[in-house]
């Protein structure tokens, strides 16, 4: 397993009322890792170093 970019029990505080399965935080974060790298292609292409709000 990669390392993690969400913490699981915050997943678990938003998700109230309903289980969370346990594989459930490992797929949040794949996807979280894409909209990272999105963003920084963004920033990239238009010229900054850091990504911002607007980046996603």
């Amino acid at each position: 397993m990669a390392e993690l970019l969400v913490v699981r029990s915050k997943i678990k505080d938003a998700a109230k009322g309903v289980n969370v399965a346990g594989d459930f935080a490992d797929e949040l974060s794949k996807k979280v890792e894409v909209l990272i790298k999105d963003a920084v292609r963004r920033a990239k292409d238009n010229g900054r170093s850091t990504i911002k709000p607007r980046d996603l």
